[in-house]
């Protein structure tokens, strides 16, 4: 939807949507992905495909996708047109590192997300309502997604 703010999708929310683990994470985070699919506000990078390809088709997933299946569902995210890590991404991560003191492939997420042109960035791996340079983390078991989506201009 033209004007709706893009929510930049980390990796273990991906795999919590698979997890049959905690059906009620599971849940959370499907309908996370559910409305960013039907308000086509859903962005992530190469690097979050990649950790969700091999975290998926790992045996400490309850019930593991096979590789045909992993596949699949890295293809259909690919509708996203994931953002590329390039050099620039690289660069600007290094600084989200160094000012926020996050490890590199936490600061690549949010780098990537700020290239994308998102607002918001679904993720577990940082504080909720954490601002990192133009980035806000919003954690998908503390918020849902009408309450992010609705109130956004």
């Amino acid at each position: 939807m033209p004007g709706q703010p893009s929510v930049f999708v980390d990796a273990p929310v991906l795999l919590c949507a698979d997890d049959r683990r905690d059906a009620a994470r599971q849940a959370q985070a499907a309908r996370w992905l559910d409305a960013l699919w039907a308000r086509r506000c859903g962005a992530l990078s190469t690097q979050v495909l990649h950790e969700y390809y091999v975290g998926a088709t790992h045996p400490s997933l309850a019930q593991p996708l096979g590789p045909g299946d992993a596949r699949a569902k890295v293809r259909r995210y690919q509708q996203w047109q994931p953002w590329q890590i390039d050099h620039q991404t690289v660069e600007t991560a290094w600084g989200v590192e160094a000012r926020h003191g996050t490890d590199y492939w936490t600061a690549l997420v949010v780098a990537a997300a700020a290239h994308s042109g998102c607002r918001y960035l679904l993720t577990e791996a940082l504080p909720h309502g954490q601002r990192m340079d133009a980035i806000q983390t919003v954690n998908p078991f503390l918020l849902s997604p009408e309450d992010l989506l609705a109130a956004a201009p």
